[in-house]
């Protein structure tokens, strides 16, 4: 016999369903994303952030928390965000609802509906890592989550998730194998089956960077990057990849197939390569990072799905917006941005940065939408706006 608050659930749940893909279709506008990540103390405001996406036309952006100076200085600018639940506080949450109510009037309501917030990340890399505690907190967080949303009103518009990393899998190769690690399972299960009920898409960081840095010898650059190569063929599937990061969409694919969530959408939440790295860091240079994230832009803009799952569009999260050179670890940490600290474009592979990348120039260039550049020079406070004939 169902309590009162089981029943309330169910009926949340059910709720849920009925409006899950239409709220699919709200969180991610396109195929396009970036994360803007800020362990950094060099970045530009958050108010020339959104001139610098508006300008690049990207409309989906996740952060890593819920920074209010962000929030607010992204209202009015219709880029979606999903915001982050960081996962020192993924304990406090599971323990009840009322805390997760407590954490969304502080950090969400006040600043909707003028920011776009279409998401709730509820830790990240959880599943895989080291914090067993943190393993066992996640489902009941995220439950707490959407029903504190649901409670609100704004389930059908904000999405809960959570991203994984490739820690996740026993192994990826071929794509068809893949499986989730049983040690993994006892925990992504009961979540995958809170995420099928709420019409949640299953989040997985995927680095081509990594496998190849990882194993040089072995894995084909070209392969990594996107460039002309032999490709990998699946004899099960009876499938050809001539890129790993496809490949390691339908791995995902598999692995869900393989307990029962065949029909779930993967949607790569970070991506990205390296263009600096330490002596042992194979592949992080400026020429590979661009090679892979130009390609990368121009295959998710052809708005196809993989090979596996030809109906199923690929959409991705570029990691990262900007080096961050407060960030720990290896050299490529702090070297995946798009951008440099000071919005200049780390290189081309097509975005307009805030800073000319002529070292001579004294302007700052925004370019707008259609025909309409704004600069703003540097050594002044002046704003000179043109309009192209």
């Amino acid at each position: 016999m169902f309590s009162s608050s089981s029943s309330f659930f169910l009926c949340l749940l059910i709720f849920s369903v009925t409006f899950s893909h239409v709220l699919g279709d709200k969180i991610f506008t396109g195929t396009y994303g970036v994360n803007y990540g800020r362990i950094a103390d060099n970045l530009p405001s958050p108010q020339s952030v959104v001139t610098l996406l508006k300008a690049a036309k990207i409309r989906n952006i996740r952060i890593y928390d819920a920074d209010h100076q962000v929030l607010s200085a992204f209202k009015g600018s219709g880029i979606a965000i999903i915001i982050g639940l960081p996962n020192e506080f993924l304990k406090d949450i599971s323990v009840g609802e009322d805390r997760a109510m407590n954490w969304i009037k502080e950090n969400v309501q006040p600043f909707l509906p003028g920011t776009k917030i279409r998401g709730i990340a509820v830790g990240n890399e959880i599943l895989g890592g080291t914090d067993m505690e943190l393993w066992e907190a996640l489902v009941p967080a995220a439950k707490n989550v959407y029903t504190a949303l649901e409670r609100l009103g704004l389930a059908h518009t904000i999405q809960v998730s959570s991203p994984h990393s490739e820690a996740v899998f026993a192994n990826s190769y071929p794509p068809s194998a893949c499986t989730f690690r049983e040690d993994v399972l006892p925990f992504m299960k009961p979540l995958l089956q809170f995420f099928s009920q709420i019409g949640t898409p299953f989040y997985i960081n995927a680095y081509p960077f990594l496998a190849y840095k990882n194993d040089p010898q072995h894995i084909d650059i070209n392969y990594a990057l996107f460039k002309k190569n032999p490709g990998i063929y699946d004899a099960k599937t009876k499938l050809h990849y001539d890129n790993m990061f496809m490949a390691q969409i339908d791995a995902a694919y598999a692995a869900l197939e393989k307990v029962g969530f065949d029909k779930m959408e993967v949607i790569v939440s970070e991506t990205g390569w390296a263009s600096h790295g330490d002596e042992n860091e194979a592949g992080a240079t400026v020429k590979n990072a661009k090679t892979y994230n130009k390609n990368l832009r121009k295959l998710l803009l052809k708005k196809k799905g993989t090979p596996y799952r030809p109906k199923m569009v690929v959409r991705a999260y570029i990691f990262a917006l900007f080096n961050e050179n407060l960030k720990p670890g290896p050299t490529s940490e702090r070297n995946f941005g798009l951008f440099k600290p000071d919005g200049s474009i780390a290189y081309d592979i097509g975005f307009t940065g805030l800073v000319s990348s002529a070292p001579t120039s004294s302007f700052l260039s925004f370019k707008g939408i259609g025909s309409l550049y704004v600069m703003v020079s540097t050594s002044c406070a002046a704003f000179l706006l043109l309009v192209a004939l």
